[in-house]
């Protein structure tokens, strides 16, 4: 079993990362390979860190992939000859001359490192990072360096993808977010207050031939006087007691307390946005009793001037949130130091008042022309479409036209139902109306709003003929109203269907 204790990060050469790239490409080491050495189930359990029947899968296999993620993933022994016909540039003496691997007395060859496939839908890569915790003996080392998780995926999925001049990851840890910003990006500035991240980093960029200006510094210091059209952050946003003894993780914790340090970095991202530029982060918020969570995070956009999309994606009482990021350390259940660690959170969290913890989805974005801000705070638990990023950048542009334009120019346009929107009526059999009418959406945030009668009927005209204010007209005719007062009834509705994507 390998040891949690820290060891050097590996150092890739330009010859050496294109001999091991080209190497890992022949041997079919890519996300979609792997997923049928692996089949459905396995690969399933796998991403849930559970590693039993990715072993059953590969144990005695001859593919070259299922040799590579004994190898670099399950963290199994591979023997040095295996090694040689595997990755026939590289050889095992190549893997460790670099310090991927170690070599045993017996000829054995074992990982120090994490080394995966990683893709999206159009874009594959290899990511290397710290052997997770699935495989390591015990508790995590503070200084240890997350490769793909949760967090980092879900951050991908909502960015929103404009092809941009320049784009910061802010806590790059091992580079994920900074792969996908090369896809779109002119030039990508990647930064992290831990040394061991950012050669981590490195080595991912060597390994995927990436360009990236990697700086290291604590949050927006590396960067300070510069202007960014796009900025990505999973910043160290665990809310973590500053109390002797417990382990502070350079990956998860900012040494602030509270949500503190996801406050002040919402607050200062604004000097480093361009006129137009976006920010998408992640983050936690600490909510005591009876705290509207919209009015506490609301508060740390005050004077900011950006324009500010929220999503709380989860609510956690603080005991569950507790024992999650304990858990996540490694420390194992029914331990001593697991029981030490969660009354320390706990005594923590009930000496300031806090009672729940909220996660959610931050989306920032600087006014390119002076106006007074948007703000758009939503609560949505629900699955939302995958990847997330295109409805973002669709709510983006739609929340500023709103915010740019008055209700007269909202009525002059002729708005038409988006595709994946359906209607569902309910009512009592035989009643000559429906007693609810309400719109689903079947993308983006898969909002579900309630219709009444007047807006049910514009909607189901918007078919991109009329504008809304000669459907409002109409209606005028069919209920004996002044088109103002319909207009006046239909209009928050309207803005909220747009704001949302539900019409385009």
């Amino acid at each position: 079993m390998p040891s949690s204790a820290t060891t050097p990060v590996p150092v890739l050469d330009p010859a050496a990362a294109d001999d091991l790239r080209s190497d890992l490409l022949d041997a079919g080491y890519t996300v979609d390979h792997v997923a049928e050495v692996l089949g459905e189930r396995a690969a399933a359990a796998m991403h849930r860190d559970r590693l039993l029947l990715a072993d059953q899968a590969t144990r005695g296999s001859d593919d070259p992939a299922a040799v590579l993620l004994r190898l670099f993933v399950l963290a199994r022994p591979v023997p040095g000859a295996t090694v040689d016909a595997v990755l026939p540039r590289t050889r095992a003496a190549g893997l460790v001359r670099t310090g991927l691997v170690v070599e045993d007395a017996d000829g054995l060859l074992r990982t120090t490192c994490d080394l995966r496939p990683y893709a999206d839908d159009r874009h594959g890569w290899w990511m290397v990072s710290d052997l997770p915790e699935a495989v390591l003996d015990g508790p995590l080392p503070v200084d240890h360096v997350l490769g793909i998780g949760g967090a980092s995926t879900t951050l991908a999925s909502w960015t929103p993808r404009p092809q941009v001049e320049r784009a910061l990851d802010l806590g790059t840890g091992s580079g994920v977010q900074a792969l996908h910003l090369s896809t779109h990006a002119d030039s990508v500035v990647a930064t992290d207050l831990s040394a061991r991240a950012l050669a981590y980093a490195r080595l991912t960029a060597a390994l995927d031939d990436l360009d990236l200006d990697l700086r290291r510094g604590s949050l927006l210091e590396p960067v300070a006087g510069e202007e960014f059209d796009l900025v990505v952050s999973n910043p160290p946003f665990v809310i973590t007691p500053r109390t002797a003894g417990v382990p502070v993780y350079e990956y998860r914790d900012g040494g602030q307390a509270g949500d503190a340090l996801v406050a002040g970095l919402v607050r200062d991202l604004a000097g480093h946005l361009r006129p137009g530029g976006i920010a998408q982060m992640l983050a936690n918020w600490e909510l005591r009793d009876g705290e509207d969570w919209r009015e506490h995070v609301g508060g740390w956009l005050e004077g900011t001037g950006l324009d500010a999309w929220v999503v709380q994606r989860e609510i956690q009482d603080v005991a569950e949130y507790a024992e999650t990021w304990v858990r996540d350390g490694g420390h194992r259940p029914r331990t001593t130091d697991f029981d030490r660690l969660y009354a320390a959170w706990l005594a923590d969290f009930d000496a300031r008042g806090v009672t729940h913890v909220g996660f959610g989805v931050v989306t920032l974005q600087r006014p390119a022309t002076a106006r007074e801000p948007w703000r758009d705070l939503l609560d949505v638990r629900t699955p939302v479409a995958s990847p997330m990023g295109p409805a973002v950048l669709a709510g983006l542009r739609a929340r500023t036209w709103l915010a740019e334009h008055d209700d007269d120019a909202v009525l002059d346009v002729a708005w038409q139902v988006a595709d994946d929107v359906t209607e569902e009526r309910v009512g009592r059999p035989g009643a000559p109306d429906p007693q609810v009418i309400q719109l689903r959406q079947g993308g983006g945030l898969g909002r579900t709003v309630r219709l009444d009668t007047l807006t049910a009927g514009l909607v189901g005209a918007c078919d991109g003929d009329l504008t809304a204010r000669q459907l409002c007209s109409g209606l005028a005719v069919l209920t004996e109203t002044d088109p103002a007062e319909v207009a006046a009834a239909v209009l928050p509705t309207l803005r909220e269907l747009v704001a949302d994507g539900l019409l385009r």
